[in-house]
């Protein structure tokens, strides 16, 4: 039975009473709490260790547990937008989603059906995966009453049809089913930094058909990062948002470890700068993923990964807030009138 806890219990253990290096490695350093007996969490990180969908190389399973490690020297206010997280919302470690590390079919189902436990009880999930594939069984738990709408951030389109259609499963098409599946509204998804060669022409063209507004690479340097936000803004409004983030999106110089890396990506200042420029849009759940340890022995990626995790759960807890402040405001004046 889960009990009612102050909001004290769920900040990060303090990081100038207990060293960074020590304790045991949470996200953030934050409470490690059970999954089933967390209705009292507004944010909840979870780790989706597996990479059954990978078609390259394979690696992103180890991906949440060095995230974790690397997340513990996160402190506790946004340096530009000053919003901090554990004041305003309880946050917590949620563990680890269930996988099958042998069964592609059956982790989608666990991995579905642990989240939606976690929406259930009205937690908004921030998730490190894990190879890419693991934001559709994801999404159909967030997306269950509807479609919604979605900023992906990546070097990739994961809109291809596959080797084998309606019947493929890999980190190459969560979105295709997504879209097929009507998780996301095509016409309220933004796909940011899109680069690399093609099997087909038809790999991007599917989207595009679909009505989703793709920035590639090319179009990103040449309108700048302004003008991008200002895009995603447009195209996204006040529609309730997912966040898609792959670490490939930004070039290898900066995060060698991933399964698919493509060159000419964006800059890790870059990187933070898209995410921060998402600030009052209507977040509702982001994920992280496709960072593969053994990739990259330094731990740069990592480190990146846990950085980005961080900005994405200010937003998340800022947009949770505010959304809250509004319906207290909502009430009072239904209360007042109705004297």
């Amino acid at each position: 039975m889960t009990t009612t806890k102050d909001i004290n219990f769920y900040k990060p253990i303090d990081g100038t009473q207990c060293p960074k290096f020590a304790g045991v490695a949470t996200f953030m350093k934050l409470p490690y709490v059970l999954a089933h007996e967390a209705s009292d969490v507004d944010v909840g990180i979870i780790g989706v260790p597996w990479d059954g969908g990978t078609t390259y190389k394979p690696g992103a399973r180890h991906a949440p547990r060095q995230v974790r490690e690397y997340s513990t020297f996160m402190r506790n206010v946004h340096p530009t937008l000053g919003i901090q997280p554990y004041n305003i919302c309880k946050c917590a470690d949620l563990g680890d989603a269930n996988i099958n590390a042998v069964n592609l079919m059956e982790s989608l189902r666990w991995v579905e059906e642990f989240y939606q436990s976690i929406m259930t009880q009205g937690i908004i999930p921030l998730s490190v995966g894990g190879d890419h594939l693991v934001s559709l069984p994801i999404l159909r738990a967030v997306a269950a009453n509807g479609p919604i709408a979605m900023v992906h951030i990546d070097a990739h389109t994961d809109m291809y049809e596959g080797f084998s259609g309606d019947s493929s499963f890999s980190h190459g098409t969560p979105f295709y089913h997504a879209i097929n599946e009507g998780l996301l509204d095509p016409k309220k998804i933004i796909q940011i930094g899109i680069r690399g060669c093609m099997y087909t022409k038809n790999d991007r063209q599917w989207g595009l058909d679909q009505g989703v507004r793709v920035i590639d690479i090319e179009e990103f340097n040449e309108i700048g990062i302004t003008a991008v936000i200002e895009e995603v803004h447009r195209v996204i409004g006040d529609t309730p948002c997912y966040l898609s983030f792959d670490i490939d999106s930004i070039d290898p110089a900066f995060a060698p470890g991933t399964g698919t890396p493509e060159i000419g990506g964006f800059t890790s200042f870059e990187a933070q700068a898209l995410v921060r420029g998402l600030h009052g849009l209507d977040l509702i759940g982001a994920d992280l993923v496709e960072i593969s340890p053994p990739s990259d022995p330094t731990g740069n990626t990592a480190l990146i990964g846990a950085t980005l995790l961080f900005e994405m759960l200010c937003l998340l807890a800022d947009n949770h807030y505010k959304k809250r402040q509004h319906q207290g405001k909502q009430h009072e004046k239904v209360l007042a009138e109705s004297q």
